[in-house]
């Protein structure tokens, strides 16, 4: 039942995959897969650190409020605050280079991670009631840092980050972002399996008073994958505006569901202690495919809506199901 579970995500996205393919000739072009890839490459960041947080069996529903608090933060450095809010052309070069930007978009992130991380493992409040919390203190922060407006129009090494492509020795027009978010998806999963980090990780979820008992310092894990969170949150931020061209106080509206959704259809389960990183980029990538070849089947938004939650509800149910059988047969 354990493997099955691994399994279910990839062989769903397998077959998605073969019925897209026959019903739209254009969907497994080169040209198509590579622009899938560039589109879940912002909620694949998010989700590659929210897989740290389920791991310790936490949760964090603010990443879509802080995506848009650490996107416009870094958009409000480019730009060198709100007066030339909208300025295009040559007078975009009055404001900061982009890796200022990045640089601040990234400290938000880490700082209201940090926050919440100390607030959850410190103060001991439950981590569905803090990121629920940070999920309206941040969407209000973006609304006041912003003064309830967009910040667009950057320059080309700003716009790079998100509608630059490389070529590749085997593979041309690679997105930079659906590189980024593959080179982040390798680090923490190595960091995962081959680090006593990652194994302080899983034995936190697994068993937090067993991992106390073993001198593992839970409250510092716990703090730091919220940390990690909040820094995957601020480097999507900034590739999303520079993708976008444009930093809205409304963007990562309903993020969370998409993230926490591929996490847990990835394997992850929601009690801590067992998933991975490939999972979750399985999850991620299968959203990702649905939502393509809705659209490209002119399907309804909101019936792509329906679809995700039917998704997320089987794989949550299928987690239950697969964690009391394995308990029942430990028994």
């Amino acid at each position: 039942l354990y493997i099955a579970s691994r399994l279910a995500a990839p062989v769903f996205l397998l077959i998605v995959l073969l019925f897209f393919a026959v019903l739209e000739p254009n969907f497994l072009t080169p040209f198509n897969l590579l622009n899938v890839m560039r589109q879940v490459s912002i909620a694949g960041l998010i989700a590659v650190g929210m897989t740290f947080v389920i791991l310790t069996a936490g949760i964090d529903l603010s990443v879509g409020s802080l995506l848009a608090l650490s996107g416009m933060v870094g958009a409000f450095v480019a730009k060198g605050g709100l007066d030339d809010r909208f300025a295009v052309g040559q007078a975009v070069d009055a404001g900061n280079p982009w890796f200022l930007a990045l640089a601040a978009a990234l400290l938000v992130g880490v700082v209201c991670g940090a926050a919440q991380g100390f607030t959850i493992s410190r103060l001991k409040v439950p981590p569905f009631v803090v990121t629920l919390g940070g999920l309206t203190i941040f969407r209000g922060l973006t609304l006041w840092v912003s003064d309830r407006g967009p910040i667009s129009g950057f320059d080309a090494d700003y716009a790079f980050w998100g509608r630059g492509k490389v070529d590749l020795v085997f593979l041309q027009d690679v997105p930079v972002p659906a590189i980024i978010f593959v080179i982040a998806a390798v680090i923490a999963a190595i960091v995962l399996r081959y680090t006593s980090y990652g194994q302080h990780v899983y034995a936190t979820g697994g068993n937090r008073e067993a991992a106390k008992l073993n001198g593992i310092s839970t409250g510092r894990i716990i703090f730091s994958v919220y940390v990690i969170t909040g820094f995957m949150c601020g480097l999507a931020a900034f590739l999303l505006s520079a993708r976008l061209g444009s930093a809205e106080a409304v963007a990562g509206a309903g993020l969370e569901l998409v993230v926490i959704a591929s996490v847990v259809i990835g394997g992850t389960s929601l009690f801590g202690g067992v998933g991975g990183i490939l999972g979750t980029v399985v999850g991620v990538i299968l959203i990702g495919v649905l939502q393509n070849g809705l659209v490209l089947l002119n399907v309804e938004s909101y019936i792509q809506l329906v679809v995700i939650g039917l998704v997320l509800i089987a794989a949550v149910a299928f987690d239950q199901f697969a964690t009391r059988s394995r308990r029942q047969a430990g028994g």
